[in-house]
């Protein structure tokens, strides 16, 4: 079953603490809301199952439509509705990143950066020394749990967020805790420099191809798992706010970046809500650029909004995001 208690935590950083590289080490977040209230976040900086390092992406200038979604909600802990309508993160099908740009890192090493502890220290010591700075951290709630003093920074009672992390395409082990749009991560946003910074952190063990409800892998059965960002044809542009009166001929390009042809029969292109429109049949050539005419039913809101490719099984080829900023011209294309 998914998460029990998903949603975001928006306070201040106040303190840190590494634990080291033994046993399940997470790198600890002290911090507190506007009311006072205190919260610890705890980061896995360390699988439990081989490969043990985590994968990382960190967006130094995070641009995406999520930011324009979280505007409006209050300091401390705000509960997620499940679903695609909201700030949840999908790191699968909300487009926040290319996951074939993520790397792995260890834990905790001795020396300056070059352990996963030192990149978010690096991060979020800013945070702390901004006392603009808020963090907006995505996971799971635990507490508050009356007359228990924090394990960590010790304030009472115990309170906070945990599960910082993809929550999908789990290996068997712990597949209880899949689930769509309940991704966990870390965003810090910076207002004197209109500035965000995104945090993402995945398992090696799991999987980047999630049943669109289970969040289950659709690759566990014969074990295969192809590295994201390496399938040939993708999304390149789009006309998002094309000129006169709705409804727009809003259109998707796609290009074949692959040396062979490749046949896009029963292909699909759809955005955040599920709506698909299908891609023109019959074989792209190699190098060979293609627009994708949506039509009814499949429109881009020019608020921002994801873009998404699939392929006859219904498996995600490639995704973009776009803002609402990149819609602002009217008849421009988005170039991604």
């Amino acid at each position: 079953m998914p998460l029990k208690s998903y949603g975001v935590l928006i306070a201040r950083a106040v303190d840190t603490r590494r634990e080291g590289a033994t046993d399940t080490p997470h790198y600890q977040i002290h911090l507190t809301d506007d009311q006072g209230t205190n919260y610890r976040a705890a980061v896995n900086v360390l699988s439990q199952q081989q490969p043990s390092e985590l994968l990382y992406f960190v967006a130094d200038d995070f641009r995406h439509p999520v930011t324009d979604r979280l505007a409006g909600l209050p300091g401390g802990w705000n509960v997620l509705p499940s679903g695609s309508g909201g700030a949840n993160l999908d790191f699968v099908r909300g487009n926040l990143f290319d996951p074939a740009a993520m790397r792995k890192l260890p834990p905790d090493l001795s020396g300056p950066d070059n352990d996963l502890a030192d990149l978010l220290d690096h991060y979020v010591r800013r945070a702390v020394d901004d006392p603009e700075a808020r963090l907006y951290v995505f996971g799971e709630r635990w507490g508050p749990e009356n007359g228990v003093r924090d394990k960590v920074f010790g304030f009472q009672p115990g309170n906070g967020v945990h599960d910082v992390h993809m929550n999908q395409g789990n290996s068997r082990r712990f597949r209880g805790d899949d689930g769509v749009w309940q991704d966990g991560g870390i965003l810090l946003h910076f207002p004197a420099q209109e500035r965000w910074v995104g945090i993402f952190l995945a398992f090696q063990s799991q999987s980047w191809h999630t049943d669109d409800i289970t969040g289950h892998a659709l690759d566990a059965v014969d074990g295969t798992r192809p590295e994201p960002g390496t399938l040939p044809v993708r999304v390149v542009a789009a006309l998002v706010n094309p000129r006169g009166p709705a409804p727009e001929a809003e259109t998707v390009t796609l290009i074949n970046a692959s040396p062979e042809a490749v046949d896009l029969t029963g292909w699909t292109v759809g955005g955040r809500q599920g709506k698909r429109a299908p891609v023109p049949t019959g074989p792209l050539a190699a190098g060979a650029c293609l627009l994708v005419p949506l039509g009814e039913g499949a429109e881009l809101g020019n608020k921002g909004g994801e873009i998404n490719l699939f392929d006859p099984k219904g498996l995600k080829v490639h995704g973009v995001s776009y803002t609402a900023q990149q819609t602002g011209r009217e008849g421009w294309s988005v170039v991604f």
